[in-house]
Formats: structure tokens, C-alpha cells, sequence
């Protein structure tokens, strides 16, 4: 079996033989289920453009949360120079724990398709293609923030550390979006370019485009390289 594949299945016994993962995913839910039935009981509209609106925002807290330790707590506890001792290479570690992470995310969204079906069953109307389009905006979302936890976890060795730095880099990307206002003009459309939610935005709107899928492929192989780069460097320390 692929090494890689081995440690993703080690993370993922890990965050479930802990109740870490049970709290994080309830409170995601319990957030985005609220998110999701106000406008229902409220305002009588059932969809799922609110859900695709807020759950940007929860991944800003979700995801640094259930990377911050996949790395930093093996270098706190010592077993990161064990793996070392092991014929594995360092991307091996590094994707496998990527891998890991992102089967979180993807779990956590899972359980969201119940306001799908809830859509479904109520009649309303339904663009399935716009929905498709939302998870999969999602889906890439969350995998380019767990690449940026992956990255941030990979230079502390103090989880709370790396919490805080993966939440700050996320928001980074987030915010560039909002704050075009106060660029001057001939920056605009690099900013903009860089902004996560403009390419989030435009795949929720049902526009795969290729220059988003580039951007999002290209965000991931940074932060994973930058990850790989960081713990091959313990070797010269």
C-alpha cells in the first residue's frame, strides 16, 4: 500500500479516536444548519445560497483547527524524527496527512447534503447545477486552506502557534476581495486575481472557468511545497 495512503488512514483513526473531531464537525454543523433554516422559517425561502455564503467564513476557523496539530504535535512530541527513521519520504508525510485533512472537510460536507435533500423535498426550485457547482467551490476551498494548515502546521511545533498563523494567511486570501476599495486602480486586477473568494464566487455562480481551477491547483502545490520544504529543513538543523 502507498505510504502516503497509510498515513492517511493512521490521521484519520486519530482525529476520530478523539472526541477533537466530534466537537469541531457538530459545531460546523450545528453553524451551518443554523445558517441554513433561518431564511427558511423566517423569510420562507429555501435554498442553499446562504449555506454557500457562510460557509467560507466557518472554514476560516474549521479547517486551521483540524490541521493546526497534524504536524506541529509531532514535532512536540518527538515522533516526527521516528517517521524520519522510516524508509518515507518527506512529500509522503506531508500528502498524507494533506489527504487526511481534506476527508475531514469532505465529511463535513457531506452531512450538509441533508439540506440538499431538505431543498428537494419542499419542492422548490432547484438549479442543480449552480448546487453542483457551490460544493465543488467548497470542496476546493477547504482543500486549499488544509494545504495552508498543512504548511502552517509544519513550522511550530506549538499547535495554538500554528491555529493562528494558518487563520491569518486564510484570512489574508479571504479578505483581499473586500478591500479593492482602498487599492489604487492599477492594482485592482492583480488583488483581485489573488482573492480567494473572487474564484470561490465565480465557480458558486456555475463558471468553472479554467483560471480558477489554475489558481486553486496552484495555491495547493505552493503551500504543500512550502510544507515539504519546512520539514526537509529540519535535517539541516
Amino acid at each position: 500500500m502507498n505510504l502516503a495512503a497509510i498515513i492517511t488512514r493512521k490521521e484519520i483513526k486519530s482525529y476520530f479516536n478523539s472526541p477533537a473531531a466530534y466537537i469541531v464537525l457538530v459545531i460546523f454543523l450545528l453553524l451551518s444548519g443554523w445558517f441554513f433554516a433561518s431564511p427558511l422559517f423566517i423569510n420562507n425561502q429555501a435554498n442553499l445560497r446562504t449555506l454557500f455564503g457562510i460557509i467560507p467564513l466557518l472554514f476560516l476557523f474549521f479547517v486551521p483547527a483540524i490541521t493546526m496539530g497534524l504536524i506541529s504535535r509531532e514535532k512536540n512530541t518527538g515522533t516526527i524524527e521516528l517517521l524520519a527513521t522510516l524508509p518515507i519520504k518527506d512529500s509522503q508525510i506531508i500528502m498524507g496527512k494533506f489527504w487526511a485533512s481534506v476527508s475531514l472537510i469532505g465529511i463535513g460536507l457531506l452531512f450538509t447534503l441533508i439540506h440538499f435533500i431538505t431543498i428537494v423535498i419542499l419542492g422548490t426550485n432547484i438549479d442543480f447545477g449552480a448546487i453542483f457547482c457551490g460544493y465543488i467551490g467548497l470542496l476546493m476551498l477547504g482543500t486549499v486552506y488544509s494545504a495552508i494548515g498543512i504548511f502552517a502546521s509544519s513550522i511550530t511545533s506549538n499547535q495554538i502557534v500554528s491555529l493562528i498563523i494558518s487563520f491569518f494567511i486564510i484570512f489574508f486570501f479571504f479578505i483581499l476581495k473586500f478591500s479593492l476599495f482602498f487599492i489604487p486602480d492599477f492594482l485592482v486586477g492583480i488583488f483581485q486575481f489573488l482573492s480567494i473568494d473572487y474564484h470561490f464566487s465565480n465557480i458558486t455562480r456555475g463558471v468553472i472557468d479554467t483560471r480558477n481551477i489554475i489558481y486553486f491547483v496552484s495555491l495547493i502545490i505552493l503551500f504543500l511545497k512550502l510544507a515539504q520544504t519546512s520539514l526537509e529543513n529540519r535535517n539541516w538543523k
